[in-house]
């Protein structure tokens, strides 16, 4: 008995020395295998970092925006086509690192005042932030998510909350049918009446400055009087023109909506349409048929007459040429009236003789 007690003992204690070395190995190596997770983690956060450096140095501008206190505003964010499928987000960071935002908000979703709708068919996503105070004050970027180690697409954007805004629009959102006009009034604070004033469109990033611009489409007129407002009207719209716009005063800008609606219209309207046309043009038809009736009538009675005072004027002048013909033939003859009752003597010819002049 004793001899099995001192079996048991000596295999736990076998046990034990065999078990501890492979928990201490399996710790070591759950260590080593979450460092070596840290270091790639951190690699990657450097790797993107340097490529954040990179595209800021040679990447877009940052675009300024200035937003009333307590107001709103609607930012577009354009993106190619070839990422129409994954995540887009807006994220801020008030220092102005990206590899350390907050996202605000994914496309097609609300948080708080911050609303992000997603236009696949315009390849462009729309943020729109309501009742900005000066605390929200910073750098927005909108961003579309891309896994692995490339840096994420972005677009970033300054945006300065202060009482009066350096440079404001009205109205930031205009809706008109083709072919019609819209006028934009761009509102610009005195620090910037010296500055370069365009109007410029985000799609393409074509700008018109003060003057006329005539484009393929549509005509610009830019006019600035030079005590804080420019204003921008745009004629002959087109369905196409449809988009956005920014007003822009040196390095601010101030962004701008632009909806064409199409004009179309049903089979009754155009009949009415037709019918309107045919109203407006019958009246002058009849008045021009009318006129033309009435010049062809007294020209007609003009020749009637003429050709009937050429017949009078013929007769007359026949007439007067049968009584001034002196070749013409006199045929005298004489008639004397004689009683039935009584014969007479032949009287004197000449009292009752009657001439006759005969002409051929």
């Amino acid at each position: 008995m004793f001899c099995l007690n001192i079996f048991f003992i000596v295999q736990e204690i076998v046990s034990v020395i065999s078990t501890k070395p492979m928990k201490m190995y399996v710790d070591m190596m759950k260590i080593w295998r979450n460092e070596t997770s840290q270091l790639f983690d951190m690699q990657t956060i450097r790797l993107k970092f340097v490529l954040v450096i990179f595209w800021l140095i040679a990447g877009d501008e940052c675009r300024k925006v200035h937003v009333q206190t307590g107001g709103s505003v609607t930012i577009p964010c354009h993106y190619e086509s070839k990422y129409t499928q994954l995540k887009k987000y807006w994220c801020y960071n008030s220092l102005g690192y990206y590899p350390f935002c907050s996202i605000l908000a994914y496309a097609n979703e609300t948080k708080g005042d911050v609303s992000v709708i997603d236009h696949p068919d315009q390849s462009l996503f729309t943020v729109t932030m309501r009742d900005l105070q000066e605390k929200n004050t910073g750098t927005y970027w909108c961003a579309v998510e891309i896994e692995g180690i490339t840096s994420d697409a972005t677009e970033w954007f300054y945006l300065k909350i202060q009482s009066a805004p350096g440079v404001s629009v009205m109205p930031s959102s205009v809706t008109v049918d083709e072919g019609g006009n819209i006028g934009v009034q761009c509102l610009y604070t005195s620090t910037y009446k010296n500055k370069t004033k365009q109007w410029c469109r985000y799609k393409d990033k074509r700008c018109y400055t003060v003057g006329s611009s005539d484009t393929s489409q549509y005509s610009a007129e830019i006019s600035d009087n030079g005590r804080g407002s420019l204003t921008v009207v745009m004629s002959g719209l087109m369905k196409s023109d449809s988009g956005w716009y920014y007003c822009s005063v040196g390095h601010l800008q101030a962004p701008v909506q632009l909806t064409i609606n199409a004009v179309t219209t049903d089979s009754s309207s155009t009949r009415n349409i037709q019918y309107d046309h045919l109203k407006m043009w019958l009246l002058p038809i009849i008045l021009l048929l009318l006129l033309i009736l009435v010049t062809v009538t007294s020209v007609m009675l003009k020749n009637k007459h003429r050709r009937n005072n050429n017949y009078i004027s013929n007769e007359e002048r026949d007439k007067a040429s049968d009584e001034d013909d002196p070749e013409c033939d006199v045929t005298y003859s004489s008639v004397i009236n004689l009683p039935k009752t009584e014969a007479r003597e032949p009287a004197d010819v000449e009292e009752n003789v009657i001439y006759s002049s005969v002409c051929e």
